[in-house]
């Protein structure tokens, strides 16, 4: 199954039960991993984890001896002076998998330093030819580094704003977007690349180098 899996991490951060529910029924994962706190949206829902990991530091100890109880999830657990967050240990060792895709909830939230920390852990992704979605109910964010279509049918959303990640991007050109552009170059000073709208069927993203977070999002 290698290269086919797709895997959903559920990360300590802000949980709307409802959005990663309708992940679990409408996606076909072939395992589910619980990030230290994620655990409680799993122990809520009544669903298992196939595995579960972290330092525990922010995690509730009931939900923890219960899930100790079950047989059918593994738990991992980390000393809490590490060097690795607790996010990137469930990232690395999803890719040990080498899956075709992988969601990431619970990875948003009130600590900003944390949400930028996990959107730097989509660059594994890049490193592994696997893709990572960070995910919640109003966004939907991956880093690529090369061209892209978006259909209009299948976006997140109703924006798209696109970020350089580690530089400039040079000669990026969009169409079938409400704001066109036409080898430009986008650099980290500027926010030319920031909420735009696909007017068209299919969206088409190019750029001859450099990476782009690509955030597809909604109010």
């Amino acid at each position: 199954m290698a290269g086919k899996q797709r895997i959903l991490i559920v990360s300590g951060g802000q949980i709307e039960d409802a959005f990663v529910t309708a992940l679990l029924e409408e996606n076909k994962y072939h395992m589910t991993i619980a990030c230290d706190r994620g655990m409680t949206y799993f122990k809520r829902s009544g669903r298992l984890p196939d595995l579960i990991l972290g330092d525990f530091d922010s995690a509730n100890a009931a939900e923890l001896e219960y899930f100790q109880t079950q047989t059918d999830v593994k738990i991992e657990q980390f000393p809490k002076e590490k060097d690795w967050t607790d996010t990137e240990l469930a990232v690395r060792r999803a890719l040990e998998l080498s899956p075709m895709q992988i969601d990431l909830v619970g990875a948003t939230g009130s600590r900003l330093d944390h949400v930028l920390g996990n959107v730097q852990l989509l660059a594994l992704g890049l490193e592994h030819k696997t893709t990572i979605y960070l995910l919640d109910a109003h966004n939907r964010i991956r880093l690529v580094d090369g061209p892209i279509a978006i259909k209009k049918t299948e976006q997140f959303g109703d924006y798209i704003s696109l970020i350089p990640y580690a530089g400039a991007v040079q000669q990026v050109t969009l169409r079938g977007m409400k704001y066109p552009l036409d080898q430009a170059t986008l650099t980290p000073d500027i926010t030319l690349g920031i909420s735009n709208e696909i007017v068209e069927e299919t969206a088409y993203i190019t750029f001859a180098d450099g990476k782009l977070l690509v955030m597809e999002t909604k109010d």
